[in-house]
Order: structure tokens, then sequence, then C-alpha cells
């Protein structure tokens, strides 16, 4: 049986917040916490949205758009009055935050780091809001497919891998993110890389070195099938391919916190035994 004991709600940046009133007004700047919302039977409050939260598509239109995850319309916002502001360390700028915050009463301020950050990321929202239960239910149903998933991939060989999320520049991930930490379970080391977190690289023989494969995110760059026809033209060109595979991969499904996160460990793990798998 699920326990649905009470936690207490603290947020990334270590602040406790209250339980919300049932007309709590939320403004939400992450497009998988938008998402979680909704999962978590709370979309009916919130008020003000990215244009980038596009789940769940059947209830998100009528939701007001207030700009980016970066380039946020503040007096959008303001003119919602919202109570309650959801953000990430990662999505969303500091100094847009910090203004909303001289307005919004209620911040909460969130940052998963891996997988497993999942289950307190459930139990966090579902406190502040009232939704212990469904948010228990979130957790069972995350560790289920995250331990089917280690164990799907336990006996696989590990492979070292370029997760590309732009181009013009090139960019990466470092390991220090949710994204790499979260192939890793399943037996994908991304290339380690030194400084910013989401550093710029130069495609070169180097970087490739040691890697099996290099995968092309559909998102924040919107990858193609013709940019993997380039990308493995350019490794052919070094003379790294074909031993190193390029390949797209469902953004969603690897950057995705969230309730999305439960499929996300799931279509890895397929991913993961496919790619092995004899053409």
């Amino acid at each position: 049986m699920m326990s649905t004991t009470a936690v207490r709600p603290v947020d990334a940046i270590g602040r406790l917040h209250a339980r919300a009133r049932p007309d709590a007004r939320v403004v939400c700047l992450v497009p998988s916490i938008t998402e979680l919302l909704f999962d978590l039977g709370i979309g009916d409050r919130l008020v003000g949205r990215t244009g980038f939260c596009v789940h769940p598509r059947e209830f998100i239109r009528t939701v007001p758009k207030v700009g980016g995850t970066k380039d946020v319309d503040i007096e959008k916002i303001r003119d919602l009055e919202p109570t309650h502001l959801i953000v990430n360390i990662d999505e969303n700028e500091k100094p847009t935050v910090e203004l909303l915050a001289g307005f919004v009463p209620n911040v909460i301020v969130t940052h998963p780091l891996g997988p497993l950050d999942n289950l307190p990321l459930y139990r966090l929202l579902g406190g502040v809001f009232g939704r212990e239960a469904k948010a228990a239910e979130l957790c069972e149903a995350f560790q289920k497919a995250y331990f089917k998933a280690i164990g799907a991939c336990a006996d696989m060989p590990r492979e070292r891998v370029l997760y590309l999320i732009w181009k013009s520049p090139w960019m990466t991930v470092s390991r220090d993110t949710y994204i790499a930490r979260t192939l890793a379970a399943v037996g994908w080391d991304c290339v380690e890389t030194a400084g910013a977190r989401y550093p710029e690289i130069q495609l070169v023989p180097s970087m490739l070195e040691g890697v099996d494969r290099v995968f092309l995110s559909s998102e924040p760059f919107a990858f193609r099938a013709r940019d993997v026809a380039d990308v493995d033209g350019l490794l052919r060109e070094m003379g790294v391919a074909p031993a190193v595979k390029v390949a797209l991969i469902d953004g969603e499904m690897t950057s995705w916190y969230g309730s999305r996160a439960i499929r996300g460990m799931s279509y890895l793990a397929r991913l993961r035994e496919d790619s092995l798998s004899p053409a």
C-alpha cells in the first residue's frame, strides 16, 4: 500500500512552502513541470505557461502564454495575478525570477539533476497543492519504470556518447546535468567536458575519441533526419565513421523530468536494446 505521509515541501533552494489554498493561481515557466501539474490533478489552477509548455495538448491550449522560458513577459504575468510561480534553475533566468518574486507571493524553485530527483519533485508539488496521494502514485510508477530500465540494461556493454543539443555552434551536455545522468542510468556515458554545463564544442576527431554514438536531440534544437546525414558525412570526412553511429533521440524523453520521465525510462531502455540489435 502506498504511503501518503505528508512531507515537508522544501524546494531546490531550501525554501519551505505552506500548503496552497484551493483557489491558488499558478504560473509555470517549466514545460515538463506544466505537464506534471496536470498529471497531479492541478491543471485547473494553472493560469499561465510558456509557449514551450505543450503537454498535455488537449488541455494546454486554453492556458495563456507568457512568453518563453527565458524571454518572459513580466507585465502579462503581473496581470494574471498569480499566487504561485514555478521555475527551474537551468531553464529560467535568475534576474527574471527575482523581478517576478517582487509581486508573486510564492516562488517554487526546482532543480532536478538526475532521474531519482523526480521523486522529491513529485512530493514537493503534491505537498504544496494537496495532491500527496497522486504524488505517491507517480513515485511508485517512476520507481517501477526506473528499476525495470536499469535491470533491462544491466548486462549491456556501457557506451560512450556525444549528445548534441544545438548546431552553429555545436553544443553538448556535461555530466553534471539531468540529461547525462539519465542516459548514464541505462549505460550511456556522456563525453566529459570542462567548464559550462551546456558547453559549446568543436566537432573534431579529438572530441570523438572513444565515442560509440552521437545523439542528435529533438530539442532545444530540432534536429532532423537530414542532420543525421550531415553529421554522418562529417564523421566520414574525419575517418571515424561508420565506427561512430549517429542517430536522432527524443529530447523530451531524456530532458523532461516530471511525469514524462516515467515514459522516458522505458523509452531509453527500448532505444538501448534496439541500438545493440543487428541491423
